[in-house]
């Protein structure tokens, strides 16, 4: 790849799935389609695990969830039972690739990107991301005040203003019922992303410029049964059966109006942390792990689905817990190390094992082997830090997500207990890159890694590769 261009314009779609893009969809995205026409592009592998809490600071660092001690949205704070932390950019100690540019002198604008709130100081612009906890605070007289979310902190104000008040980061709730409401967020919300990358592509100086879109995540978990017709509660000719294909049309025009803005030494990177696939179900990890004898409660256990932090746990008789989410993670109690710790450090690997076999040969409602695959840390990292869980388990390689609440009549589910959700994330992301000044001729390339990406961007601008970063530069 060559190095002449001093500029690099950066688009994120959290949860874009490739297929969609490359195959599905491409003739009906014209601008993402040029791109590819021209350029070159390919499935880009996640982490794991693959979501957007650590997978964009796994992008944008170059290093693995291990290494930067983050394994999802909410990490153990320490060892005891109920501490966790939200994994805000605050758990980020390591250089992403706009402080490296910006140590070369390069201007940098980001707007939205996952773990870049609460702003740090950098050598241009930063907008904070989707953790932002609001934009808009009231006084004591109840009078609007812009909250802090942007480097330059002034510049929160003006944000604020261009959105008509209040810049959404995100949408309110995307595990909602109320499917017209949620479309409606999601686009607004989006039209006032694009608008801010707009006003800032325009006003402000840069060499580097990178924004996510979180509105594909969102449309993603709220709409993809009624797109996809092997989902088990499609509905054929149900009224938002094209919603996710006109929301993918409608991103691709807003790109249009961004690659109309760009000069002709301007490449441009396309990028998502990870794909989307059906939701089938849930496996309720600590429904498991109490039938099984793992998980002991004080009482009796609930008549209801029920959160394991509602619910009293004997800790002195729980050899282990789990926590829900799009993957599960599950947690030994070690003597020694968790305060009331049972398992001896001597058997820590014979009953993590028995755990992780127990866990894979859970069957589905029809008794079919859902194909589960588990890892543990050490054998997926280059370093473990934090605190991380002893196994990460994909139910189903991701067709099922983990259910936490205990209170289920059977070890599976068919509802979430989070509220609807329609989709799982899959462990491809893609990856498009094109040079105005080079036809590609849209080559097809194998073997991308979320962790190349930094690696290569650094090479974009000519600059050397630290040498604890773990991806490899793109050939391009």
């Amino acid at each position: 790849m060559a190095s002449r261009h001093p500029k690099l314009f950066v688009i994120g779609l959290d949860c874009a799935a490739p297929e969609l893009v490359f195959d599905t969809w491409r003739s009906e995205l014209p601008n993402l389609g040029r791109l590819i026409a021209r350029g070159a592009y390919g499935r880009l592998r996640s982490c794991i695990p693959c979501i957007t809490v650590p997978a964009w600071s796994v992008m944008t660092c170059g290093k693995d969830p291990g290494v930067l001690g983050i394994y999802g949205f909410r990490n153990r704070a320490d060892y005891s039972y109920d501490k966790l932390s939200i994994a805000t950019g605050l758990a980020v100690k390591d250089p992403r690739v706009w402080d490296v540019l910006g140590e070369h002198g390069k201007r940098v604008v980001m707007v939205g990107v996952p773990g870049t709130y609460p702003p740090r100081p950098v050598n241009g612009v930063q907008v904070g991301c989707f953790l932002t906890p609001g934009t808009v605070s009231r006084d004591e007289a109840g009078e609007p005040r812009a909250r802090i979310f942007t480097y330059p902190p002034e510049l929160s104000a003006e944000i604020n203003a261009w959105a008509g008040g209040e810049y959404p980061v995100d949408v309110k709730d995307f595990r909602t019922e109320n499917k017209a409401d949620l479309l409606r967020q999601i686009y607004e919300t989006t039209a006032q992303r694009f608008e801010v990358v707009r006003r800032l592509m325009r006003r402000e100086a840069w060499d580097f410029f990178m924004f996510v879109e979180m509105g594909v995540d969102r449309i993603h978990h709220g709409f993809w049964r009624f797109f996809d017709e092997k989902h088990p509660k499609h509905e054929p000719g149900n009224p938002y059966q094209h919603a996710i294909r006109d929301y993918y049309r409608a991103v691709d025009r807003e790109i249009g109006t961004l690659l109309a803005l760009l000069d002709n030494d301007t490449s441009v990177m396309v990028v998502s942390d990870h794909g989307a696939r059906a939701m089938l179900g849930g496996i309720c990890v600590n429904e498991w792990l109490r039938r099984e004898g793992y998980l002991a409660l004080a009482g009796k256990p609930p008549a209801s689905p029920t959160a394991l932090d509602k619910l009293q746990v004997d800790w002195s008789r729980t050899r282990a817990w789990g926590e829900g989410g799009y993957y599960a993670r599950v947690f030994l109690n070690v003597a020694g190390r968790e305060p009331q710790g049972v398992v001896k450090p001597k058997d820590y690997e014979r009953v993590r094992d028995e755990v992780a076999a127990g866990l894979k040969a859970i069957r589905g409602p029809r008794g079919e082997d859902l194909g589960t695959v588990i890892y543990k840390p050490h054998d997926i990292y280059r370093k473990v830090r934090g605190i991380p869980p002893d196994l990460l388990v994909y139910f189903g390689d991701l067709a099922w997500r983990s259910v936490g609440s205990l209170g289920h009549s059977e070890v599976w589910t068919l509802e979430n207990d989070t509220g609807p959700d329609e989709a799982n994330h899959a462990r491809d992301g893609l990856f498009i890159y094109a040079d105005p000044q080079r036809n590609l001729g849209g080559r097809e390339l194998e073997g991308l890694e979320i962790m190349d990406v930094a690696s290569t961007i650094l090479a974009h601008y000519g600059l050397s590769v630290p040498g604890d970063m773990q991806g490899r530069r793109i050939a391009l």
